[in-house]
């Protein structure tokens, strides 16, 4: 079976580079505007598509005409006391702390947060339970869950760059074995209009 996962649109939060995490923003204007520029591709609209809870994910998915069910496992990490943040405040608080801790990768834990371990382990039991759904499923989520998707396909210990640059205009589409062994079948399937 197949999943692909679309990354929601732009928020303020985005366009300023803080942590969101489970702060429910809603999209941005200009997100809402680049949002309804966006049209899934036909090979993929077929698909059983769920959303994560959170605003800007339910709405990117309704300005993409998608009918989602609610997925509470696909929602976007915990960031605890970080969420809300830009890298530079965090480090103005923390210092060495911070550089201490991210270099952990899926071992990073923030401040009363949760790890991008913990996140990869969530979505490999929503894969897995997807799976068992025998149907292809389609996901509008965050980006720390297509994080975590590529690093179960790939190994990637989120330690330094991905394996692969991922466009977050997007969608990227994995594909789930019978042993429940996750692989990339495409990234970076833009999301741009279709020609007619």
């Amino acid at each position: 079976m197949r999943i692909a996962l679309i990354r929601h649109g732009p928020t303020e939060w985005n366009e300023a580079r803080r942590l969101q995490g489970l702060a429910d923003r809603p999209l941005s204007a200009s997100g809402l505007e680049t949002v309804k520029t966006w049209r899934v591709p036909m090979e993929y609209r077929g698909f059983t598509w769920v959303a994560s809870p959170l605003t800007r994910a339910r709405e990117t998915a309704r300005l993409l005409g998608l009918e989602c069910a609610v997925e509470p496992a696909i929602r976007e990490m915990h960031w605890g006391a970080w969420e809300g943040r830009t890298r530079d405040e965090l480090i103005a608080h923390y210092g060495d702390e911070f550089h201490t801790r991210t270099a952990k990768g899926l071992d990073l834990r923030p401040h009363d947060g949760e790890s991008p371990r913990e996140v990869r382990d969530r979505v490999a039991g929503w894969i897995a339970a997807c799976a068992e759904r025998d149907c292809d499923i389609g996901a509008v989520t965050h980006q720390g869950i297509i994080r975590a998707a590529l690093s179960l396909a790939t190994g990637w210990e989120m330690v330094g760059k991905p394996p692969v640059r991922m466009d977050w205009a997007a969608v990227h589409v994995f594909t789930v074995a019978p042993d429940g062994k996750v692989s990339i079948e495409a990234m970076n399937v833009s999301l741009g209009a279709e020609p007619p």
